[in-house]
């Protein structure tokens, strides 16, 4: 499936197909190409890791750094979302804290 950036930039990605009725695809050569650009497919995602990174340095954890890690799957109709179950995808975090009081 291909994916055009704003700038114009077409974006290669293995795709999961949801034939759901109505669906606007364009596909030519065997190629799907998505209705939405690459930038808007990834919304979903960036603000589900803007929340995710909310909690945890707002918490009472305080971690010095955070890395978090989402399984992402792609649909030509939803865009990018967020992967269920071990097969498919995941969500990690690390919390890390700094030693205090060093040298």
């Amino acid at each position: 499936m291909e994916f055009k950036t704003d700038d114009g930039a077409v974006v290669a990605v293995e795709a999961v197909a949801q034939g759901q009725p109505g669906s606007r695809l364009v596909a030519r050569d065997g190629t799907v190409r998505a209705t939405r650009t690459f930038e808007g497919a990834l919304e979903g995602v960036r603000a589900a890791a803007e929340s995710a990174l909310r909690v945890f340095r707002d918490g009472t954890l305080r971690p010095d750094g955070v890395e978090i890690e989402f399984g992402v799957k792609f649909s030509a109709e939803t865009g990018a979302i967020i992967a269920k179950g071990t097969a498919e995808g995941h969500l990690v975090v690390k919390l890390t804290w700094s030693p205090s009081g060093g040298s």
